[in-house]
C-alpha cells in the first residue's frame, strides 16, 4: 500500500494536467517579472494571475489544428482572459515556458527521490545496528573467505547510499534552473532582470546563459544520476537474491500468509521482489544513452530531444521512486537467519581461519613464502575431505583444518598449540566493528 500511494505522489507531477500546470506557472512568473519592470499594469497583472487557467481537452483539439503544442496552450490560457491576454507570453519563446516548467517538474521529483534515499538510509541503518555482531562469511568470488558480520554488509549499502544522496542533492543544483531569455537566448525582447525575477518567484536560478533551450547535459546529469542509484540498489538486490537461495538460506525476503510462489511447486518462495527491482535498474540504466544523445543538438536547439523526454524523464523518476519504496520494504521486512549464516560459516571446517594462521607464522620468523606453504597444504586437504562428504568436525567439536594443522608437526615447531588454537577466535575479526561503524553512521 506504501509502494502503491508513493508512485501515485509521483505520478501526479508527470501527468498532461501536471505539464500545463508547471508551464502556466511560469508564464504567471513572467507576467508578475513585466509588472514589476514596469510593463504590464497592475490591473492586468492580477487578472492574469487570477484568472489565467487552461484546458487539457480544449488544448487537444487546439493542437490537432496547429500543430503545436505551447501555441494551443497559449490560445487555451487566452480564451480565459480579456484584453489583458495579450500581455500572456510576452518576449518568450516555447523553450522558455516549456523548459522552465520541466525544471519544475524535476526540481519537485528529485525532491521525492532525495527523501525516498533517506527512507531507506534509515532503513538500512536501523537494520545494520540489529545486525552489527551477527557473524556471517565474506564471499570473494562467491567463495568463502573470512568471517564478517551481516551488520557491516548492510554498513557498506549505508556509506554507497550517502554517497548517492550526495550526487542527487549536487544534481538538484545542475537541473532546477530555468530560462526566460527569448528565441535565441540573446535577451533581444526582454531583459535580464526579467529573468532574475522571474525565476526567484520560481524557485529556480536562472541559467547563466542559453541559447533557445535549457542545454541538454544537464539532463544527461539527471539521467546519471537516477542510473547510478539503480544500479546500487540492484546490487543490494542481487545480495538478498543470492543469500535466499536454498543452498545459502541466509536471509528471506518476507513471505507473507497466503502468498504462493509457483503454480507447479507449492513449496516455493521466491524473490520476486528484488528480482523485479534487478529488470527496473536495467531500464533506468538504458535512458542514460538517449539523454547523452540530446546534448548534442543543432546550432541553438532542434526539437528531437522532445520525443525522448516526454519517455525518459517522467519513466525514469517514476521507477526510480517505485524501486526505492520497494526496497525500502524488503530490507525493513527481511528475515534474516543468523543462525544460518554460522552453520555456512562453519561449513569449510575452518578455512575461513587460513590468513590468521598465515600472519602469526612470520612472527615466528618463518618467511612469507614457507609460511604460505604451511597454511596451503593444510587446507587443500581439508577441501579434498569437503569434496569426499567427510565431516568437518571431530566429536569434540573442533574443525578439520584445525586438527590438520595441530597434527602437522613442522607447523608446531613454530606455534604452539595455544597459538594455532587462538587463530580459530570469531572475535578477532569483529574487534574493529565500532570503530567503522563509527566511521559510517557518525560523519
Amino acid at each position: 500500500m506504501v509502494e502503491r500511494y508513493a508512485r501515485e505522489e509521483m505520478k501526479k507531477l508527470w501527468t498532461q494536467e501536471a505539464r500545463y500546470a508547471a508551464w502556466l506557472e511560469v508564464e504567471k512568473a513572467a507576467v508578475k517579472a513585466w509588472n514589476k519592470l514596469g510593463l504590464i499594469p497592475d490591473e492586468d497583472c492580477e487578472k492574469i494571475v487570477k484568472n489565467a487557467k487552461f484546458s487539457v481537452q480544449r488544448i487537444e483539439e487546439i493542437e490537432a489544428v496547429t500543430k503545436h503544442d505551447l501555441i494551443a496552450f497559449n490560445t487555451s490560457v487566452s480564451e480565459s482572459l480579456g484584453e489583458e491576454s495579450r500581455w500572456f507570453h510576452y518576449g518568450m519563446t516555447s523553450s522558455d515556458a516549456v523548459d522552465t516548467g520541466v525544471a519544475l517538474q524535476m526540481k519537485a521529483s528529485l525532491e521525492i527521490i532525495i527523501e525516498d534515499v533517506k527512507m531507506l538510509m534509515e532503513s538500512v541503518k536501523k537494520r545494520a545496528f540489529e545486525h552489527k555482531y551477527t557473524p556471517m562469511v565474506g564471499r570473494s568470488h562467491g567463495i568463502h573467505g573470512e568471517p564478517i558480520t551481516f551488520g557491516l554488509t548492510l554498513a557498506v549499502w549505508y556509506d554507497e547510499l550517502k554517497r548517492h544522496l550526495k550526487n542527487l542533492e549536487d544534481t538538484m543544483e545542475v537541473i532546477a534552473v530555468g530560462q526566460i531569455s527569448g528565441a535565441m537566448g540573446n535577451f533581444a525582447h526582454a531583459p535580464l532582470e526579467l529573468e532574475e525575477y522571474a525565476m526567484a518567484e520560481l524557485g529556480l536560478k536562472p541559467a547563466p546563459v542559453s541559447n533557445q533551450v535549457i542545454q541538454r547535459d544537464r539532463y544527461a546529469r539527471l539521467a546519471s544520476a537516477l542510473a547510478l542509484l539503480a544500479s546500487s540498489i540492484e546490487k543490494f538486490a542481487v545480495q538478498v537474491r543470492h543469500l535466499q537461495r536454498t543452498e545459502v538460506y541466509e536471509a528471506e525476503e518476507f513471505f507473507a500468509k497466503g502468498q504462493k510462489g509457483s503454480s507447479a511447486m507449492p513449496h516455493k518462495r521466491n524473490p520476486i521482489l528484488t528480482e523485479n527491482i534487478t529488470g527496473l535498474a536495467r531500464i533506468i540504466r538504458a535512458y542514460v544513452i538517449p539523454a547523452m544523445e540530446n546534448v548534442a543538438l543543432w546550432h541553438e536547439r532542434d526539437i528531437s530531444h522532445s520525443s525522448t523526454e516526454r519517455f525518459w524523464l517522467p519513466d525514469s523518476f517514476i521507477t526510480s521512486d517505485f524501486m526505492l519504496h520497494r526496497m525500502n520494504g524488503v530490507i525493513s521486512k527481511l528475515t534474516v537467519m543468523p543462525e544460518n549464516m554460522m552453520k555456512n560459516l562453519n561449513l569449510t571446517g575452518g578455512l575461513v581461519f587460513s590468513q590468521r594462521v598465515l600472519l602469526e607464522l612470520p612472527k615466528a620468523g618463518v618467511s612469507r613464502e614457507d609460511a604460505y606453504k604451511i597454511v596451503q597444504r593444510n587446507a587443500m586437504k581439508v577441501w579434498e575431505e569437503i569434496q569426499q562428504g567427510k565431516p568437518t568436525t571431530n566429536e569434540k567439536g573442533e574443525s578439520l583444518y584445525l586438527q590438520y594443522l595441530l597434527s602437522d608437526e613442522e607447523l608446531r615447531s613454530k606455534l604452539s598449540e595455544e597459538q594455532i588454537r587462538e587463530c580459530f577466535n570469531f572475535d578477532y575479526y569483529t574487534k574493529n566493528v565500532d570503530a567503522i561503524f563509527k566511521r559510517v553512521f557518525e560523519d
